[in-house]
């Protein structure tokens, strides 16, 4: 058998091989096929029973839903046909009431209708019996009207006039109980704990002579020496008036200081002569200039503040300065020092307030070398050398000049004034003195029901004795007030002026 032969049987062997394989697979897929559609037919049956029981149980469950349903509905429409009926029931009662009241009220504005017209009628009567008894009163007390009208507003007046006293004096015994106390405290206390010192005011200084020899030694020459020198301290010698004393007069106390050590210097030396005058006075104008910087200086350390060097000489020069009996530095560290306690014990600017006050009166140290009054001295000088708005403010305030902006301001005419009018504190001249009492007394002759006035207490006090016929008790505290304001206004005067309103009845009889 050939290769060929083998080869083809082999491929036939094969072949059919395949066909057999192919047919065999495809009876088992049709076999397979065949169980499938079988199985899907029973489970789409199944499904299709399901389907149904679900379908006709949800047609009952819907049924029994809409059933409930419609009769929750159909209950709550009729709760609400109730409660509308109920509603309309109120409402036609309350139409029913109001219609009632209604009426009522229909009936009583007749009632009121008829009542305004009795009252009219009664009110035309009445005017006319007012009318009447008017006439007859005006007969019967022969005045007028209009005169009757004039006596009741007098009264009135007098009336209201003694309620407002009353009212006045009790309403300011209640506002000072509390704060009269505190001032008082805080016054008195800076008070205690200042100095009083003072000097008196004068305008000649007294060197005395070690013999009367020497007065002509002062004289010189044909007066060359005392001619000398006035020319070179500018101030008038006096030599006859006082025997054993040369008397230096001035108003510039810087310059009488200057000229009194120089003539202490030429006495003490016994060469008298112009050319020695002129070295002595440099000499003492050198020394001077250096006790006016320790005056300052000291003046600054007592206080603890710091200044600039030319308000610490202009300081030193208050202590040549005087005003009223008053030194005018120790009166400015007195004022320094009030402040100051008084703006510790209230919790403001110590430093501030101390400042203010000893800067008060600086502007007297030039007063005899400038034009001006010594507020705006003092503030030109303070300005210049860099003090504060609120010291310059303090400056102007403590004569009203501004008024004050700070509390310091306030506390530093505070303090001033507490230093000016403590007792013997100033001096002032007989004719000043008599002159304010004179005023006190007639401004309060000036009111009505005044008998007379009288001046106390070297014018801190002007009692008054009113008619009692005049003046009731309520009304004295009211014209103590008015007469105060009126001295308020009128009169310069250091301190305060009590006034004291005296009202008395006094009755006599005679036993014969």
């Amino acid at each position: 058998m050939s290769t060929i032969t083998l080869v083809s049987i082999i491929g036939i062997g094969l072949s059919t091989l395949a066909i057999c394989t192919y047919y065999f697979k495809k009876l088992t897929t049709d076999s397979a096929l065949e169980k499938s559609r079988k199985e899907a037919s029973v489970t789409v049956e199944r499904a299709r029973k399901d389907a149904d029981r679900i379908i006709s149980k949800a047609h009952q469950d819907s049924h029994s839903l809409k059933t409930k349903i419609i009769k929750e509905a159909e209950g709550e429409i009729k709760s609400r046909h109730r409660t509308v009926a109920e509603y309309e029931n109120r409402i036609a009662q309350k139409e029913q009431h109001l219609v009632k009241k209604d009426n009522q009220l229909s009936e009583k504005e007749n009632a009121a209708d008829k009542e305004r017209q009795k009252l009219k009628s009664l009110q035309e009567k009445e005017h006319q019996i007012i009318n009447d008894l008017s006439k007859e009163l005006e007969n019967i007390a022969g005045m007028k009207k209009e005169d009757a009208e004039k006596l009741l507003l007098s009264n009135i007046e007098r009336e209201t006039r003694q309620r407002v006293g009353k009212m006045i004096k009790d309403m300011e015994d209640q506002a000072k109980k509390v704060a009269s106390r505190r001032s008082k405290e805080i016054i008195t206390d800076a008070i205690q704990r200042t100095a009083v010192d003072h000097v008196a005011a004068i305008t000649t200084s007294t060197v005395q002579l070690p013999d009367e020899d020497m007065k002509g030694r002062v004289i010189g020459k044909e007066g060359r020496n005392i001619r000398a020198f006035e020319s070179i301290s500018g101030v008038d010698v006096i030599i006859d008036d006082t025997p054993g004393a040369v008397i230096l007069s001035a108003f510039d106390p810087i310059r009488r200081e200057l000229a009194k050590m120089t003539m202490k210097k030429l006495l003490d030396d016994g060469r008298i002569h112009p050319a020695r005058i002129e070295e002595e006075y440099e000499k003492s104008k050198k020394e001077l200039h250096d006790t006016v910087i320790e005056h300052g200086e000291r003046a600054a350390d007592e206080l603890g503040l710091e200044f600039h060097p030319k308000l610490i000489e202009l300081m030193g020069k208050l202590h040549y300065r005087t005003s009223y009996g008053q030194n005018i530095l120790l009166h400015s560290l007195e004022a320094a020092h009030i402040a100051g306690i008084m703006a510790a014990q209230l919790g403001v600017n110590v430093v501030l307030a101390k400042r203010g006050a000893m800067m008060h009166d600086i502007g007297k140290a030039l007063d005899f070398e400038r034009e001006g009054s010594h507020t705006t001295l003092g503030k030109e000088v303070c300005e210049q050398y860099g003090e504060s708005a609120e010291v310059l403010n303090c400056i102007m305030a403590h004569h009203e000049e501004e008024p004050p902006e700070t509390i310091e301001a306030i506390l530093v005419m505070v303090a001033d004034a507490i230093s000016s009018v403590r007792p013997g504190a100033r001096r002032e001249s007989l004719e000043t003195y008599i002159k304010r009492l004179e005023k006190l007394e007639g401004i309060a002759n000036e009111f009505d029901g005044v008998e007379k006035a009288y001046a106390i207490q070297a014018g801190r006090e002007i009692r008054v004795i009113v008619n009692p016929e005049d003046i009731t008790d309520d009304y004295t505290h009211k014209l103590a007030v008015d007469i105060a304001k009126k001295i308020e206004a009128h009169v310069d005067y250091p301190g305060e002026v009590k006034v004291s309103v005296v009202r008395e009845t006094r009755s006599e009889s005679l036993a014969r």
